[in-house]
């Protein structure tokens, strides 16, 4: 075959690439879609999150600027400023499953929350 592994790979991910963008052009106008985007915008624009908001969005422009690991750790301050809240929920979640419920429920674990 004419072209490489590596090559065929990379076609691969353009071609997928390219047919979800133009999913995403044809389903621009989906109502559930726009909705769903209104509640993520009003989520991040809370004032309580703004914070969270700026830092996430900022980590994210320093690892574009080629600061990769202040930018991470500035990520991962603003991701647990938006979702610390729901860590609580998920632990509770993941104590009710079979198998992963038992491991959360052995002495040490049980008692950090």
């Amino acid at each position: 075959m004419w072209l490489s592994d590596a090559q065929k790979i990379g076609v691969a991910l353009t071609t997928f690439g390219g047919l979800f963008m133009l999913l995403g052009v044809m389903l621009f106008f989906d109502g559930a879609l726009l909705a769903l985007g209104n509640k993520t915008f009003y989520f991040f624009a809370r004032k309580q999150k703004l914070r969270g908001t700026v830092c996430f969005i900022g980590g994210i422009l320093l690892v574009f600027l080629k600061w990769p690991f202040v930018g991470v750790i500035v990520e991962t301050f603003g991701f647990l400023n938006l979702f610390g809240d729901f860590f609580p929920v998920i632990l509770t979640f993941l104590r009710q499953l079979p198998f992963i419920g038992n491991l959360l429920q052995l002495p040490y674990i049980r008692d950090t929350e």
